[in-house]
């Protein structure tokens, strides 16, 4: 990469375009993790990477800051796309929809990243630029880090293919398993012992490895952790009823269900609780900030610079304006929709400022969403409740607040995380914030098409297995025993915020004897609601990490992973991706072949495949010997 002289080029066409097909890819291939494993990961470093070896590799030029501005608009897609799987699903799920309303996801998904760019950009001198040692971005130096090195000519640029080869293994794997037919989707099992049912299974699913090698040991450690909690211990605990007995797989996923999946959403209550409690001092300097936010920015350097203040509460205006009329429409009572638009600013608002701040401790990838929108969702039906709101249409509003709050929340924590990594590269920050508005704007346009393509053509549709969307399933849960005629376990959601205490006793604890092992209540939360067969991939992918690291301490950890997480970041995209193109097919009327495999050796095929992509992942990851 040449080092210019004057001015470094930072906007121009071609980034615009890259910017904006990343954002498809990205958003797409996040709709397919997001309702397959109920989580996402930062698209920000592949998307730097990609942008480097596109610019090196074909166009044989560019500069680090176009690299930044097309990694900028690309995670903005990323981010976009988790807050809306998370929660508009739940509108399907309920019956509401009897498929998704293009025009109001649409509407969604671009008004609620639009307000978490605009809340955001009055606190970037509070989080970003200020004087806060602990806020230490660590996805954010990561990406910064990879920028500068891959825009190094003296660098050794093999590892950025890693990103290539992932897709082509990720991919390949998705279409052996779900075209072909040659492997289970999850191998599982389960058995009974007088009245206790006990059940053990593990997804087949390459990407779960990618999550556990990117999120590393200790967070895949404790998503296992509460998967344990749930599967292995609450389930016995529990025991069946005769035809859970008769049964024992069906009983072990219907107690799930039913139950305990409850005990998470209590323990991400107590979570979502501490995290406002932790971040309340940055909360107070964001308030102070907005007001100062209308100065003129006349004299400020560029590279200091923001979307002018008349832009951004022109475009507020617009957004509140939009959501208004959406809520209006989905509710049909125009009380409810005022009321609710007034709970959607005011908590959009707030978990922008405790996203922005997570995402400065503990980095994109591990910002607590689910826990801020089931607060959310928990606050909003209390205060409808209060006003004498009820029926379909409190259940409604509440769903329609949480899903601007949650599309808001996720893509504020990526600006912030993004505008972090331009501020240590050099970048404009109204050119980042112009291209996060571009990016947004292009991947709410892919989200519904994505989402019905896949509820159409994959088997049980979002809400079965293979696509468990577990957010989604948990707030419409949530809507219709607050407001509808169904009831929440209650006992359930007590004995998770019991659960959740302990955690957080337990984390100050190793916290207090500086514990490189940390009990954060997030993850466990996370585990405890999602199917269990995702924790065992996730947990082999953080242990595979924490074995390629060798023990090395952090800076020198991330450096020998780095090849690693480049390839784990390419096979979660091409199997996602594979999972959109397979059901593109099937729409097409291109379906599943169907080998006759018989199901013992389909079995053996399955578990010799896993064993094998781990060994692809071991060899494809180890960092390169120096010379």
């Amino acid at each position: 990469m040449p080092s210019p002289k004057g001015p470094v080029a930072e906007l121009s066409f071609r980034v615009v375009v890259l910017g904006i097909i990343l954002s498809v890819v990205m958003g797409a291939a996040n709709v397919y993790l997001g309702l397959k494993a109920g989580m996402t990961v930062s698209a920000s470093i592949p998307a730097a990477v990609l942008a480097m070896l596109i610019f090196r590799g074909i166009m044989r030029d560019g500069t680090i800051l176009e690299a930044n501005q097309v990694q900028t608009t690309a995670s903005a897609g990323e981010s976009l796309a988790a807050g809306i799987i998370f929660t508009v699903p739940a509108l399907v799920l309920l019956g509401t929809w009897q498929k998704f309303d293009m025009v109001m996801t649409t509407l969604i998904a671009f008004t609620g990243g639009l307000l978490g760019i605009l809340m955001m950009i009055p606190m970037r001198r509070v989080f970003v630029t200020g004087d806060n040692d602990e806020l230490t971005f660590p996805e954010g130096v990561a990406c910064a880090s990879v920028l500068e090195a891959s825009s190094d000519e003296s660098g050794d640029h093999r590892d950025a293919l890693g990103v290539v080869y992932g897709a082509i293994v990720g991919g390949l794997f998705k279409f052996l398993a779900s075209f072909l037919g040659l492997f289970h989707a999850t191998l599982e099992g389960a058995m009974t012992w007088g009245r206790r049912i006990f059940y053990f299974g593990s997804d087949s699913a390459p990407l779960l490895v990618g999550v556990g090698f990117i999120v590393r040991l200790n967070v895949a450690f404790l998503l296992f952790l509460g998967g344990t909690i749930g599967w292995l211990i609450a389930i016995p605990l529990l025991g069946g009823t005769e035809a859970m007995l008769a049964d024992p797989l069906g009983g072990a996923w219907s107690l799930w269900k039913a139950k305990i999946r409850f005990i998470g959403v209590g323990a991400m209550v107590i979570g979502g609780i501490a995290s406002i409690v932790k971040v309340r001092h940055g909360l107070v300097q964001a308030v102070r900030e907005l007001r100062k936010s209308s100065s003129g920015q006349e004299d400020v350097p560029e590279t200091d610079r923001d979307l002018p203040s008349r832009v951004i509460v022109g475009l507020a205006i617009l957004c509140i304006t939009l959501i208004g009329i959406v809520y209006a429409i989905l509710t049909k009572h125009i009380a409810v929709a005022i009321a609710a638009t007034v709970i959607m600013v005011v908590m959009s608002f707030f978990f922008t400022a405790v996203a922005s701040y997570i995402v400065g401790l503990v980095g994109n990838s591990n910002s607590p969403v689910s826990g801020m929108t089931i607060t959310a969702v928990l606050f909003t039906g209390g205060m409808l409740m209060v006003f004498g709101f009820s029926g379909e249409a409190g259940m409604l509003s509440t769903l329609g607040v949480a899903a601007i709050v949650c599309c808001t929340a996720c893509t504020s924590g990526d600006v912030c995380n993004d505008l972090k990594t331009g501020q240590i590269v050099g970048a404009s920050p109204y050119k980042q914030q112009t291209m996060q508005i571009v990016g947004v704007a292009v991947a709410a346009v892919v989200m519904a098409p994505v989402m019905q393509l896949l509820h159409n053509n994959t088997p049980g549709g979002i809400g079965g297995k293979l696509l468990a969307a577990p957010q989604a399933g948990l707030f419409a849960s949530l809507a219709k025993g607050l407001f509808g005629d169904g009831k929440l376990p209650w006992d359930m959601v007590g004995i998770g915020a019991g659960v959740g205490v302990v955690i957080l006793i337990v984390d100050a604890i190793l916290e207090r004897r500086k514990s490189s092992f940390r009990a954060h209540i997030m993850p466990i939360a996370v585990g405890i609601y999602l199917p269990f067969g995702l924790a065992i991939p996730i947990l082999i992918g953080g242990l595979l990490a924490h074995f390629l690291a060798g023990g090395a301490k952090e800076k020198e950890a991330e450096q020998r992973l780095h090849r690693g997480v480049l390839f784990s970041s390419g096979v979660i995209a091409g199997e996602s991706l594979m999972g959109v193109g397979l059901a593109l097919l099937a729409s097409m009327g291109l379906k599943q072949l169907k080998l006759g495999i018989p199901g013992g050796v389909l079995s053996w095929l399955t578990f010799v495949g896993m064993l094998s992509m781990v060994g692809v992942f071991y060899f494809l990851s180890k960092p390169r010997q120096q010379n």
